[in-house]
């Protein structure tokens, strides 16, 4: 049986070695790896995972409101559960980062990674190596010179200065470097900015086009996110103007709908939605054929953890896109390692001289070490269907109750598929 028997959430803090410091939210010291884990388990015991990023404890009622919606149904009717997690999303709570968990199920069942059930095959997946921090020139190339002794061929380096001439003069010092023997790109994070602990630069269009001529200029690879995500016109109007590929899209909560509007206005050469935050796993693989359909290249975010990672290099071999430009492979020592990006899974998502070779394990291609679960998750949630009955008449009193419970039968989905 398919049908959803219990769900249990985590919330999970892996310790930095040290504080890492994100460029994408200024002075803020990020002390661990922290996210939330859940598990979807079947009738038949078996267990789909996914996780997502978490700044604190905010997701704590979370599985209250989830588990009436998901409990007792079809774990692999992904057009079901996605509507459910619409539904939930009406609430305002953003939910969609659970969708592969319900892949990880199906690829399961069937005994097969989620890709071939997309029809794709395994295949060696260039990575590229994705900084996370701010450095001065210094630590910047030190930085760039020992991931090309590691073996990547491409780098990504962060800029978020208020004075773009200090932006500048940090991309240069890469290219310097490195410049004749690595690929470069270049993330401004203006996509969506956070100025909760320290203020951030805002750019416009004409700091955008004179950052863009500056990197034409060094040949860097790609420009990422140097707009705010939302100021379409101006994304379209850069976009054609810029002599080198302009990329984004990582993290739209309005999901297809709103990227699908973004390509064909072409708002950027590659779209890189993150299934973790942009609506799933089906989302993002309809986002990536839009892509095809109109002319642009497809390339998944992998910045949350390794489960994230392991989401979207599913993502990337269904696609279709594999080889039009490296994956992002989050790394960032000393603080954000890969040891520590995996830190709850059995076996980390380790590179060969920049390339990673897919598993072929099934589902969503990774296992949880129960181990170091428990030592770095607390369980603040479960539920199954005996427990979900007590909680509804605690909660509304057992005659409603049992009027819900009959309504269910009678007008539920799955009443509704047996007509």
């Amino acid at each position: 049986m398919n049908q959803i028997s219990c769900i249990e959430l985590y919330h999970v803090r892996i310790p930095l070695d040290k504080p890492f410091y994100p460029s994408w939210i200024p002075g803020y010291p990020a002390c661990d790896n922290r996210f939330d884990l859940i598990r979807i388990i079947t009738e038949d015991g078996v267990e789909g995972f996914s996780a997502g990023p978490a700044i604190a404890t905010e997701r704590l009622g979370l599985g209250h409101l989830i588990a009436p919606y998901l409990l007792g149904h079809d774990a692999t009717d992904i057009d079901l559960m996605l509507q459910r997690l619409r539904e939930i999303s009406y609430l305002g709570i953003r939910a969609n980062w659970i969708e592969p968990a319900f892949w990880d199920i199906k690829g399961k069942l069937a005994n097969k990674p989620v890709y071939e059930l997309f029809g794709a095959r395994r295949e060696p997946v260039e990575l590229y190596a994705s900084t996370g921090e701010i450095k001065d020139e210094a630590s910047r190339i030190f930085e760039a010179k020992k991931r090309y002794e590691e073996g990547f061929k491409t780098i990504k380096i962060r800029v978020h200065e208020f004075d773009v001439q200090k932006d500048i003069r940090h991309v240069k010092a890469v290219v310097d470097a490195v410049g004749d023997k690595m690929s470069i790109g270049v993330d401004a994070n203006q996509g969506w900015r956070v100025t909760i602990i320290n203020d951030a630069p805002l750019w416009d269009l004409e700091r955008a086009k004179y950052f863009a001529d500056a990197c034409a200029e060094m040949k860097i690879a790609w420009l990422e996110e140097p707009l705010p995500m939302d100021d379409y016109d101006n994304l379209t109007a850069l976009t054609r103007y810029s002599k080198i590929p302009v990329t984004g899209g990582e993290i739209h909560t309005n999901g297809k709908s709103e990227l699908k509007m973004m390509i064909e206005k072409k708002c950027y050469d590659i779209f890189q939605p993150d299934a973790i935050m942009t609506g799933g796993i089906q989302h993002a693989l309809e986002v990536a054929d839009h892509c095809r359909t109109h002319g642009l290249l497809f390339t998944p975010h992998t910045w949350t953890n390794g489960i994230g990672f392991a989401v979207n290099l599913q993502v990337l071999l269904a696609s279709g896109f594999n080889g039009t430009k490296p994956l992002e492979y989050p790394i960032n020592p000393p603080s954000w390692t890969i040891e520590k990006r995996d830190g709850i899974l059995k076996k980390p998502f380790l590179h060969e001289k920049g390339i990673l070779h897919p598993t072929y394990a099934p589902g969503l291609g990774f296992e949880i070490d129960p181990d170091k679960l428990a030592r770095y998750g607390k369980k603040f949630f479960s539920m199954n269907k005996r427990s979900l009955v007590f909680h509804t008449i605690k909660d509304k009193g057992l005659l409603t109750a049992l009027r819900l419970n009959s309504n269910k039968k009678k007008y539920g989905v799955d009443a509704q598929k047996k007509d």
